[in-house]
């Protein structure tokens, strides 16, 4: 369980590298161990506040067919740029929306890639 958990951040924090690479109003500035600490930020971020306005957007989550849940990540990560100097998103219509997206894209290619990994 511990192994899936770092595994788990792990990828978060790789989901951010390729989103600071991809797109020019979301850095994250101080190296590795930022990354690190924003993975770790965001994961909480979205594990305590996440699910509380998962919960409330419920009916409007199910009435766009899971779309709002990109305006919710979205939501988080600027929740995250606003409590690190670490990570810094410039917009959120369109850096904050493409980030999430991105995270969102990547998070699931390395679930699916390391999903052997996590097993074992």
């Amino acid at each position: 369980m511990l192994r899936a958990i770092l595994i788990k951040w792990a990828i978060i924090a790789l989901a951010f590298a390729v989103t600071a690479k991809l797109l020019d109003g979301v850095s994250v500035n101080g190296g590795f161990w930022a990354y690190v600490w924003v993975s770790l930020l965001f994961g909480l971020v979205n594990v305590i506040i996440g699910t509380i306005l998962r919960l409330i957007t419920l009916p409007l989550t199910i009435l766009t067919f899971g779309l709002f849940l990109i305006v919710i990540n979205a939501f988080l990560i600027t929740i995250t740029d606003w409590l690190t100097s670490d990570l810094t998103v410039d917009d959120f219509f369109w850096d904050a929306i493409l980030a999430a997206i991105i995270i969102g894209l990547t998070t699931a290619i390395l679930d699916y890639a390391f999903r052997g990994l996590k097993k074992k």
